[in-house]
């Protein structure tokens, strides 16, 4: 049997939001295996068991640069180590830069945009390598996407630019391309369609749903309906198209762009430290192990 530590059972909490010893039971029936543990709770719990799931773990900002013409547009995350230094005038700008710098340059990747030229006459790694120092805090390029539209695009930034949105709209009018990036800030959605969810989500997603179901002690017809519903409703709710619309609960975005004899070819979400993991320091324990340390050197 698998040994199920202290810290196991933090992250697990962390992420669920369920009791400790709840926690603690469904790694001891995962074998330890984070991923099965949260299944396990979520069957248990429900949805609350997964509501933290969605909060950011690094601090930064969102940048995005779109042309006069609103044809090209480029979207970058840049990464710091505090919220305070998210906000400082040199991080933003050079923030913006970089924004810029993918759309003019369409760098391939990361490395490729830091060798870029930029405004202070070094490449773009040595322009980050001065603020780095300047500013006293590390700081990285996670990641960018750059758009050229087929209709045109909108833009988004909310929260103090921890949430970003382009958004490329093929009919319809200006309102209705930046009421649709509101609506993907709001609500999220994971991709524009059903064919957009990996696998492995809606699998877990039908795991949890067919061992729910199971509970409830009806026919196997019934509980395969059961199952299968649940599996579309999620559906809905993460696929933009399936998502009713914020300003509208009679309308899902697929009906309003049909309304408006509208489309929607492509659309870029990012969230602040989406995916990531945020360094915390017990206090304590570094006082701890700073007393222990010198007690050794004496």
């Amino acid at each position: 049997m698998a040994e199920i530590t202290a810290s196991m059972v933090k992250a697990l909490r962390e992420k669920t939001d369920a009791p400790m010893m709840e926690c603690k039971k469904a790694l001891a029936e995962a074998a330890g295996d984070l991923g099965k543990a949260e299944e396990i709770l979520r069957v248990k719990l429900g949805s609350k068991a997964s509501k933290a799931a969605s909060r950011t773990a690094a601090e930064g900002v969102i940048a995005i640069h779109v042309s006069d013409d609103r044809k090209l547009a480029a979207i970058v995350e840049l990464n710091s180590e505090t919220d305070f230094v998210a906000k400082n005038d040199d991080f933003v700008g050079f923030s913006h830069e970089l924004a810029k710098l993918v759309a003019e340059h369409c760098p391939a990747d990361v490395d490729a945009l830091s060798a870029l030229q930029s405004s202070h006459g070094t490449s773009v790694e040595a322009h980050r390598t001065a603020l780095v120092g300047k500013i006293g805090e590390n700081m990285n390029i996670r990641r960018f996407e750059r758009i050229e539209a087929e209709g045109q695009l909108a833009s988004y930034l909310h929260g103090g630019s921890k949430i970003g949105v382009l958004v490329d709209l093929v009919g319809a009018d200006e309102q209705l391309a930046k009421d649709l990036a509101m609506h993907i800030a709001a609500s999220k959605p994971k991709s524009l369609d059903r064919r957009g969810v990996p696998e492995e989500l809606i699998e877990a997603e039908r795991r949890v749903a067919t061992e729910k179901a199971a509970e409830s002690g009806k026919p196997a017809e019934i509980v395969a309906k059961m199952v299968e519903g649940t599996v579309q409703k999620f559906l809905k709710e993460v696929t933009l198209l399936g998502q009713v619309f914020v300003k509208d609960d009679k309308l899902t975005i697929e009906q309003l762009l049909k309304q408006r004899q509208a489309s929607v070819p492509r659309f870029v979400l990012y969230v602040v430290g989406e995916g990531m993991e945020k360094k915390t320091n017990d206090f304590a324990a570094e006082v701890a192990a700073q007393a222990a340390a010198a007690a050794a050197a004496r």
